[in-house]
């Protein structure tokens, strides 16, 4: 049994050193149990181990939660040390930065971050990769002309085609509309770059149907019960509107309740992210489509990106997660 166990662990720092495996055989490995023992794992020094930090907005999004899964995965297969840091809140943009701070005086030798806004933590990143720490983005693309401005060059980004999700989302209830009607989109973070690509894909998806006669946005900035607030804001200034396209799950939920509490059971809702809660939804009509993106492939692939970089290994510039569209139908 050792001798197995102990060749196992050969080929597996083989495939590490030489780029790993493929890069659908890498994301497949989260779905893997790992045959190697944690005993044997333990066996390397603990000071050998690369210290790689994930930085997300919260964990109290299911999403993040789920990143945490697939990095902690990464963890156990590539036998790192992985740190991970969250803000209290989707917006806490601040907090990130004070986290990013305290992990270049800790001397880690990655970050893998999620981060809260697209240009904010641009510069103290900046000041990590001048600090020789290796930085990866995943999730929420940061800006690239402001990343260039600044000198923050070569970070992979690890992520979704988030337009290209949305205006699925999207079109999914668009399709639905045969007589004309008012529809809604509820956006995130106005300065995160993903909220800014999934309106885009929403309202070209809205676009093409003849039926939509208006489209009215507003932020709820990712939050349920904000995005109730908000949705009830909207009903009273327009009672007609029949479909709703949310960015993400917590803010669909948030806009579901309303409308259960309101007792309107005539509104189409799209979400994104397929969350367990927002699937049960899909489940039961109250949500009629929701997008899965991955959040543990990209927590794995992101921990892998950063240890492929400490070892010099070429990795992908723009690494982009097939997306899920998940109805009644397909869940």
């Amino acid at each position: 049994m050792l001798k197995k166990v102990t060749v196992l662990l050969v080929c597996l720092s083989l495939l590490i050193v030489a780029g790993g495996c493929s890069k659908k055989e890498a994301e497949s490995r989260l779905l893997e149990s790992n045959s190697v023992s944690s005993a044997s794992a333990n066996d390397n020094a603990s000071q050998d181990k690369k210290n790689i930090a994930l930085v997300m907005k919260n964990l109290t999004n299911p999403f993040f939660v789920e990143m945490e899964k697939g990095a902690r995965q990464a963890e156990k297969d590539f036998n790192i040390n992985l740190i991970v840091k969250t803000g209290d809140q989707e917006t806490s943009v601040d907090q990130q930065i004070n986290i990013v701070e305290a992990l270049i005086k800790e001397k880690v030798d990655a970050i893998v971050i999620a981060p809260g806004g697209s240009t904010e933590l641009i510069p103290v990143l900046k000041k990590a990769q001048d600090a020789h720490i290796v930085v990866v983005n995943v999730d929420n693309r940061l800006d690239k002309e402001q990343s260039v401005k600044l000198g923050l060059n070569d970070v992979p980004f690890i992520g979704v085609n988030n337009v290209q999700g949305a205006y699925l989302s999207a079109k999914y209830i668009s399709d639905k509309l045969t007589k004309p009607t008012r529809v809604v989109v509820i956006e995130g973070i106005i300065s995160a770059q993903n909220s800014q690509d999934r309106k885009i894909g929403a309202f070209k998806a809205f676009q093409e149907n003849r039926y939509v006669i208006s489209i009215a946005m507003e932020t709820a900035n990712w939050k349920m019960d904000e995005s109730y607030e908000v949705t009830k804001k909207l009903f009273a200034q327009y009672p007609d509107i029949g479909a709703i396209f949310c960015a993400n799950d917590m803010m669909a939920l948030g806009t579901i309740k309303y409308l259960k509490d309101s007792h309107r059971n005539n509104v189409l809702v799209a979400g994104f992210d397929a969350l367990a809660e927002a699937q049960d939804a899909v489940r039961n009509g109250q949500l009629m489509v929701t997008i899965d993106r991955q959040p543990g492939v990209q927590g794995y692939m992101g921990v892998k990106y950063a240890l492929d970089r400490l070892n010099n290994i070429p990795v992908e510039t723009n690494h982009i997660i097939d997306i899920k569209v998940i109805t009644k139908n397909k869940i």
